[in-house]
């Protein structure tokens, strides 16, 4: 992306964001709020038409996805570092630092997850959760074109990581455009890695789209509280080691 059109869309990621501060802190945070439901059906079912063409019942050897998963997972950790830096969590910051020089020097530029030998796990993060540490509400509920199930927090989240990501930001040609076939062929990866529960979820189920908004807000709602109790939980050394 160039740096004039990288620009743009910076001023226009930035524009939603004010936008989303000011109308998205509302609504009811256990609920559900889709009152865009019927365009939403309509992006599930062309994402459905997709997936069926391009995914199911596909069978490729895992072994030869995996290296491009792993190098996928890799180029996105620079990314969690500075979301996780954002939102003052200093723990998962480090541990995805360690994870990212570990497996691009041992890891042979991340083909191979040796940092999981050495008890480094990713640790999951992105903008949209940043949002959420901010307090951003999370907004209508939103199934976008290929990218799926998000709300209006997590859509803009992720449009704020995909312009703003450090790695394409500092390559640039045929590096960056490598740099991003190995992230979309990570999320082919995953797509492929979880191909049966993904598929009873698409095609087994009697509605599709409310199962998927279903289990997409429970899951992402579950790991946004499941981290704040972490952080309620993580050792404060200015604490005074005898109150009560």
């Amino acid at each position: 992306m160039g740096l004039m059109a990288r620009g743009a869309a910076g001023i226009a990621a930035a524009g939603l964001l004010m936008g989303l501060l000011a109308g998205c802190a509302g609504g009811d945070p256990d609920g559900i709020n889709d009152p865009y439901e019927r365009g939403n059906r309509s992006v599930h079912a062309f994402n459905k038409s997709v997936d069926s063409m391009l995914f199911k019942d596909a069978d490729v050897p895992e072994p030869l996805m995996r290296p491009i998963t792993n190098v996928g997972h890799n180029l996105g950790l620079p990314g969690k570092v500075i979301n996780s830096l954002l939102q003052g969590r200093l723990e998962p910051a480090g541990q995805n630092t360690f994870r990212f020089l570990l497996n691009s020097t041992l890891g042979i530029a991340g083909l191979f997850d040796v940092a999981q030998s050495f008890g480094l796990p990713e640790a999951h993060t992105d903008f949209g959760e940043t949002l959420h540490v901010w307090g951003v509400g999370e907004g209508a509920y939103l199934e976008l074109p290929l990218l799926g199930p998000a709300t209006e927090r997590d859509a803009l989240g992720r449009v704020v990581d995909i312009v703003f990501d450090p790695v394409t930001t500092v390559l640039s040609g045929r590096d960056a455009s490598v740099a991003t076939a190995f992230t979309l062929g990570s999320k082919v990866g995953d797509r492929l890695r979880f191909g049966g529960a993904v598929d009873s979820v698409l095609y087994e189920s009697a509605d599709s789209y409310a199962q998927s908004r279903l289990l997409y807000l429970q899951s992402r709602r579950h790991q946004l509280s499941g981290q704040e109790e972490n952080d309620a939980e993580a050792f404060d050394p200015y604490a005074d080691p005898y109150a009560e």
